[in-house]
Parts: structure tokens; C-alpha cells; sequence
């Protein structure tokens, strides 16, 4: 009787560090899984950046080819685009108040 007892002592026991083993890759995969999501998370956002610049470098080369200059051949970028746009809308503000200046 004592080689039986030992021997269900010893399936206890590693029924014990099974049991203890699943809760461990258990808390493991629950960590992988967030961690998947953050990077998924991650992605998208990096995907939705890469539309959003990608659309600003196609506004950015049709307003340099409507100035007649090759993209390589100027420097500018967003923030000058814009001064420049708004320096054209002063420009055409004054010369409509010349035109009402000299009616």
C-alpha cells in the first residue's frame, strides 16, 4: 500500500505543477494578447500617419506644379506652402481695393 500512496503523492504533485504551469502560460497569453493589440493599435495609427502625409505630398506636388517648378528644384514645405498661399490672398485683397480705389 505504501508504493501506491507514493506513487498518488507523486501524481498530486505534478498534477500541482501542471496546474501551476497552466495559470503561469495562461497569464502569459493574456499579456501576449494585449501586447498584440497595443502593436495592432500601433499599426493602424501608423497606416492612417502614412494616408495623411501621403495626401499632404500630393497637395504639396500639384501646388508646386502649378507653380511650374519641379518638386527637386525647391525646398519648401508645408508651413511656407501655406505663407505663400496667404501672401497670394493679401496680393489679390490689394489689388481689389486698387480697383475700387480708382473707380
Amino acid at each position: 500500500m505504501g508504493r501506491v500512496a507514493d506513487q498518488l503523492h507523486t501524481v498530486v504533485e505534478k498534477t500541482a505543477r501542471l496546474i501551476d504551469l497552466c495559470a503561469a502560460l495562461q497569464e502569459e497569453n493574456d499579456l501576449l494578447k494585449l501586447e498584440n493589440q497595443s502593436l495592432k493599435v500601433a499599426v493602424d495609427t501608423g497606416k492612417a500617419k502614412k494616408v495623411e502625409l501621403e495626401e499632404k505630398l500630393r497637395i504639396l506636388q500639384m501646388a508646386r506644379s502649378l507653380e511650374g517648378l519641379a518638386p527637386a528644384e525647391i525646398g519648401i514645405n508645408e508651413k511656407s506652402l501655406d505663407i505663400k498661399q496667404k501672401i497670394s490672398e493679401f496680393v489679390r485683397e490689394i489689388d481689389k481695393c486698387i480697383v475700387l480705389l480708382k473707380k
